[in-house]
């Protein structure tokens, strides 16, 4: 299970968070980090094999408490305002197979926006947020 679990992980943040993935390998840290996230939910996970939860529901369970601290993920919010509000670039990124390492500089280039407005679920529909990270965006694409 705890090996599914890891996949699972990593998975997630292959498509959520690649930003930490590069970390990650660049370090040669994946599989400690790994490691150490699932050992952090082995109780949950003893407690729940042992009442006989089905492994569909420990998975979820055991996914959505793993990946609680990376959410909201700032690579889906950047990669999504890049779709809706520059259309064109965003399809040339994506064509030319460039946009994840594009959006990555974009959250690089976006840093202090996010750190002085926040960047939590209960704020990632603020307009403020939303608009200041656009003009970064267009200062970062001139």
């Amino acid at each position: 299970m705890e090996d599914i679990l890891k996949e699972k992980l990593w998975f997630y943040i292959i498509h959520n968070n690649p930003e930490l993935m590069f970390t990650l390998q660049e370090e040669y840290n994946a599989l400690s980090y790994l490691n150490e996230k699932v050992n952090g939910i082995k109780s949950i996970l003893e407690d729940m094999l042992s009442e006989g939860t089905p492994q569909y529901i420990i998975e979820e369970i055991c996914l959505n408490v793993l990946t609680e601290d990376l959410k909201p993920s700032r690579f889906i919010y950047i990669r999504s305002i890049l779709a809706e509000e520059f259309e064109k670039t965003y399809t040339i990124f994506y064509e030319s197979g460039i946009l994840t390492y594009e959006v990555i500089n974009l959250m690089e280039s976006c840093r202090k926006v996010f750190e002085t407005i926040g960047f939590t679920n209960e704020n990632v529909e603020d307009p403020t947020l939303r608009n200041a990270l656009i003009g970064q965006i267009a200062d970062y694409l001139s």
